[in-house]
């Protein structure tokens, strides 16, 4: 591939921002040892743009190149902001990961491997909805895994920015490197916008948006670690600086003490509305903790309860988030995932890990994460402090209790959208789905979703008859491959009878199935689902796996 010098000197400037996916990943890497994998001659595409209109690209908007970082093994995964907006998909996500798995195998097998992410992407591809969020929290288990051998070191430079179920991958990166120009959020202007008015977030207000998640703001609270100039030698010297310095005895998404303090001495802004008054509702998330539940609940932070379950002849601990109509912020109080949330849900699992780290790996305790979440919050002040940073340190938790010996089994049994889902219970060894209409899994709220797409919410739900991932029924999900149990019950809204037992049978069942699988989520391509559904997928892992020495 072309040199970075070759490249300046052809184009007459060193700006990296208007170098495109391709000539970025050159250009961070020695000169001569760039060479792609997985590239657009091999003509893997995503099989579900056309059905809806839009044209496919051969590399799906993500480009894999190995070679040498200062004469030292590295991988640069870059993602292409020009196509569909630098959107995860399928094809695109399972690239990233596969890549990052296979740099963490090269390493345990003593050649280490660094590997460099260039973040460009407003989140998941919403034409792809429910298989672009797999992959997303695929690319962040493959992300941990690598993180504990090698660095894995994060650039996010252009004007798009980094945001959605990505923003959480930045936020779990061994170093984040960005421009002034860069900016980093969970939640877009626009989606903000588009879910809570523009009195929340003003999506035409540019000064606005950059002081909130530009570069510069980003560096200044800690939530990356250098701004570096529009420069690719500046950035390339960055980036090699970064990986110089190794593994860190402790990561961003690790430091949930620190995380919480400088949240906790914001607060929430004086002029955000008080709050509501009456007792919590008993949504689905609460009844099903009560039913399921031993004895008491804890529920030190109200959003998050948690309890112990007897599954067969052991205790597993059950964590769901619910609704607090009193949080001092307001668009967390319907059970969505925010900052608290997120930060009491990494303490109770790291509490949980730290219990049983004396215990041999078959007897650590489950853990059940009881989904009923609509989403994550969102929200200006949420943004402020770093809501994805917040959202990592619970992914970050999760996958160190699942790789550390603990059954992670996600039990969906109402909403489950977007970063909720990604935070709380997408980094199960195992997933179960209640099969009822009020089981909805999605990436983002209908009406939502149809503006960003500038669709109607009709012509969607046309869509999701023929095209699966755009479904928001539970078993036209449970199809992807992604789901390990669909469950009957006689009251999904409110348990009765024998659910709860019933339920209960098919939570020891999934714990099994746990113990004997893998510790990574290596099992969700190989499911008899996902044999069918996520075609695609496979060929992108065996081509990878393929190319890769």
């Amino acid at each position: 591939m072309t040199s970075a010098t070759d490249w300046a000197a052809r184009l007459g400037r060193t700006s990296f921002i208007e170098l495109d996916a391709r000539t970025r990943a050159a250009a961070v890497l020695d000169d001569g040892t760039a060479h792609e994998l997985c590239g657009p001659f091999d003509r893997i595409e995503s099989p579900w743009l056309e059905p809806q209109g839009v044209v496919p690209q051969s590399d799906d908007g993500v480009v894999v190149v190995k070679g040498r970082l200062d004469g030292r093994p590295a991988v640069v995964i870059a993602i292409e902001q020009a196509f569909q907006g630098g959107g995860i998909g399928e094809v695109s996500g399972v690239k990233m990961a596969t890549a990052l798995s296979l740099a963490a195998r090269d390493t345990r097998g003593g050649t280490p491997t660094a590997a460099v992410l260039m973040l460009e992407t407003g989140g998941v591809r919403l034409q792809e909805a429910n298989l672009g969020l797999a992959t997303v929290a695929e690319v962040c288990s493959a992300l941990l895994e690598l993180r504990a051998l090698a660095p894995v070191i994060g650039v996010i430079t252009g004007t798009l920015g980094c945001f959605g179920g990505m923003s959480i991958a930045a936020g779990l990166c061994t170093k984040l490197i960005m421009t002034e120009e860069g900016r980093l959020g969970l939640n877009g202007p626009e989606v903000i916008q588009a879910e809570a008015g523009v009195a929340e977030f003003d999506a035409s207000d540019h000064p606005l948006i950059w002081s909130i998640t530009g570069g510069r703001r980003r560096t200044q609270t800690a939530l990356a670690d250098e701004l570096v100039l529009d420069d690719v030698d500046a950035l390339r010297a960055a980036v090699i600086g970064a990986v110089a310095q190794g593994v860190p005895a402790e990561h961003r998404s690790q430091r949930i003490d620190e995380l919480r303090t400088r949240i906790e001495s914001a607060g929430p802004s004086p002029s955000h509305d008080r709050a509501e008054a009456g007792e919590p509702p008993m949504s689905r998330g609460r009844a099903w903790t009560l039913a399921l539940a031993d004895g008491g609940v804890n529920d030190a932070v109200p959003s998050v309860i948690t309890a112990d379950v007897t599954l067969g002849d052991e205790t597993a601990c059950l964590l769901a988030v619910v609704p607090d109509p009193h949080s001092p912020y307001p668009r967390a109080r319907r059970g969505e995932v925010g900052l608290r949330e997120g930060l009491a849900l990494a303490s109770a699992l790291s509490a949980t890990i730290a219990k049983d780290a004396h215990l041999p790996a078959e007897r650590r305790r489950p853990i059940i994460a009881l989904v009923d979440l609509p989403s994550q919050a969102y929200g200006r002040i949420e943004e402020t402090l770093g809501l994805h940073q917040a959202l990592a340190a619970a992914v970050d938790a999760y996958a160190t209790a699942r790789t550390s010996g603990h059954p992670v089994i996600a039990l969906i049994v109402g909403t489950a959208l977007s970063g909720g889902l990604l935070t709380h219970g997408f980094q199960a060894n195992q997933i179960l789905a209640l099969d009822d209409p009020g089981v909805l899994i999605h990436a983002m709220h209908k009406k939502a979703a149809a503006e960003v797409t500038l669709r109607t919410v009709a012509e969607l739900d046309e869509l999701a008859k023929r095209i699966p991932p755009l479904s928001y029924d539970v078993t036209d999900w449970a199809k992807l491959g992604l789901c390990d149990d669909l469950l009957t019950v006689s009251n999904a809204g409110a348990p009765a009878g024998g659910d709860a037992e019933k339920v209960k049978d098919a939570l020891t069942a999934a714990v099994a199935r746990a113990r004997r699988g893998p510790l990574d989520l290596s099992n969700r391509l190989d499911s008899p689902g996902a044999r069918h559904t996520r075609a695609a997928s496979r060929r992108v892992r065996e081509a990878l796996t393929a190319q890769w020495d």
